[in-house]
């Protein structure tokens, strides 16, 4: 017990272990959505669901232990909303590209991120991207993430008058799938950290009763991941029209950790005086492991969770909270016959509650300067319009260079700015 005390720095941080294995607990409740979301959304591109289920538990075992121990931060990780439908409905289902060419990109991105981290070149980059685009990509991928939930419930349907219609309210599925929506909502209201969790099982439970899925049982051996485990095409992926895709899941991973780690650090009070994130070296080298081990695994990029502020208010302080998750996501393995019956509608409410969360970034645009919020503006709409992340951050990058160049206020600009540009640029008119 001394040794743990010592090596979380327990008693610094005037915590305990059970405080931290209740946190720990908490914030895995509060991901666990993950379990049910990422094997739906994956195969749809032809992946076991099966194997992307051991996957998910995998890497979110691996990245949140390796946050604990090497960042000492009660920061859990897991495959990213936005990053898991960047790879299913963006490079495979609207790009071509197999399954198993998107992983060998997450895994070159996952390089490229430890390279970064390791020569501390991230930093560069992240002060150097204007902070309105940062804040407009999280929002359009709330708006992606929100097109893909109305439309995975058949909320929104196809239309050939106007593209896009109102589906049946009628359908009992499109119903429960608002219900659940609803029931987020309600729970969170409540400080239920479970909210999203429960309600995946209780639109499950009514899809089983109406016949809609079968019940095969809660516990049983894990599936083989021999049908994911290192299926990477490098040869495929390492070609020069793939470059605009792993950067483009590179700086979303960027994105999304630095934000997650702020916020989680500021939650919990860990925050240096100057602002600097304690441990930050052996955050990012978790984070970025994490994702090259997923990708061997067979999952899209993995993240740090925004969740764990859940832990945090539970009284997490330490890496011992982010343990915790990591060993509980191993114990979920048994949990596959539970996943599997979960119908597409149930997890479509967890989608749009992702996405109203991601919206709220908006608040931080300065609405006034149009410089900021034409671009943002791009990005909120050509994300879903296009139904595709990286030709929205491509037009948004493309329009700030341009209305800076048009109004004289070239100082504003960064070389990264203009080497992105120049990259998007390309890829729309050469790719």
């Amino acid at each position: 017990m001394n040794f743990i005390d010592r090596y979380f720095e327990l008693t610094a941080r005037h915590t305990s272990i059970k405080k931290e294995l209740i946190a720990g607990l908490t914030t895995f409740m509060a991901m666990s959505y993950i379990l049910f979301v990422n094997p739906s959304m994956l195969a749809q591109t032809g992946m076991d669901h099966g194997a992307v289920f051991v996957a998910t538990c995998l890497a979110a075992a691996f990245g949140s232990i390796a946050m604990g121990m090497l960042a000492n931060l009660p920061v859990a990780l897991a495959p990213g909303m936005g990053l898991n439908a960047f790879f299913t409905y963006v490079i495979v289902l609207e790009q071509g590209h197999s399954w198993q060419t998107a992983l060998a990109a997450v895994f070159c991105s996952g390089v490229l991120f430890l390279l970064l981290s390791i020569f501390r070149i991230r930093e560069w980059i992240i002060q150097s991207i204007p902070f309105a685009l940062k804040m407009g990509i999280a929002a359009g991928i709330g708006m992606f993430l929100a097109l893909i939930a109305l439309k995975t419930a058949s909320i929104i349907v196809a239309s050939p008058a106007t593209l896009v219609t109102l589906g049946n309210l009628h359908d009992p599925k499109v119903l429960f799938a608002i219900c659940g929506f609803f029931l987020i909502f309600a729970l969170v209201h409540r400080k239920q950290h479970a909210a999203v969790f429960i309600s995946i099982l209780v639109i499950t439970a009514i899809a089983w009763w109406r016949g809609d899925t079968s019940f095969a049982g809660v516990v049983a051996l894990p599936p083989s991941l021999a049908p994911t485990f290192l299926q990477l095409d490098f040869v495929s992926a390492l070609q020069w029209a793939m470059l605009p895709v792993i950067l483009s899941l590179l700086f979303l991973d960027l994105f999304d950790t630095s934000g997650t780690l702020v916020a989680v650090s500021q939650r919990a009070g860990l925050l240096k005086a100057n602002g600097e994130i304690p441990r930050l070296k052996g955050a990012l080298l978790a984070d970025s492991s994490a994702t090259i081990a997923g990708a061997m695994v067979g999952t899209s990029t993995t993240t740090s969770y925004v969740e764990s502020t859940a832990g945090v208010t539970a009284g997490g302080r330490t890496g011992l909270t982010a343990v915790v998750t990591g060993l509980a996501f191993l114990a979920a393995l048994w949990l596959s016959p539970l996943a599997a019956m979960v119908p597409a509608y149930a997890t479509a409410g967890a989608l749009l509650y992702v996405a109203t969360l991601m919206l709220s970034s908006l608040q931080h645009v300065k609405w006034d300067d149009l410089i900021e919020s034409v671009p943002v503006v791009v990005v909120l709409v050509m994300m879903p319009l296009t139904f595709s992340i990286a030709d929205g951050i491509g037009m948004g990058f493309i329009t700030y260079a341009v209305l800076c160049l048009l109004t004289g206020r070239l100082s504003e600009t960064t070389l990264s700015v203009w080497i992105l540009t120049a990259v998007f640029t390309a890829k729309f008119f050469f790719a």
